[in-house]
């Protein structure tokens, strides 16, 4: 059985999560740098800033964006709506999401709300194809 672009999308989005995750601790243990903190307890904060900062907060970002990406994927899925707007926007989502993190990390603003927003239109989509 040939599994359906789309739920192939979804797994590589989860793998952009993953690099993600990866980076952002990456970059706050650099900045941190202090072992004994990070597999501590953590009981006393300390905030990231720069690079780390602004991955720790893609992550954050990526973390409440994903889990409706995989909802209306599934669910358009179950429906049987697969189609043309669901792989757009499935592709949209995507490519987006890959996008989205090197650019919040460079700290291109503008751009990087932009392809925030193709990203929220990827979803959408998908949405749209449910109901239609």
């Amino acid at each position: 059985m040939k599994t359906a672009p789309e739920l192939q999308l979804l797994a590589v989005g989860a793998a952009v999560g993953v690099v993600q995750i990866l980076w952002a601790a990456a970059a706050a243990n650099r900045q941190r740098a202090d072992l004994g903190w990070a597999i501590g307890s953590r009981d006393e904060p300390r905030p990231l800033t720069g690079v780390a900062g602004r991955l720790e907060r893609a992550l954050r970002n990526y973390l409440e964006t994903f889990p409706l990406f995989a909802a209306v994927v599934v669910v358009a899925y179950l429906a049987g709506k697969l189609g043309p707007l669901t792989l757009w926007g499935s592709g949209l989502y995507v490519a987006a999401r890959a996008l989205y993190v090197p650019l919040y990390a460079a700290g291109a603003p503008m751009v990087r709300s932009l392809v925030w927003t193709v990203g929220l239109v990827g979803i959408l989509l998908v949405l749209a194809a449910i109901f239609l």
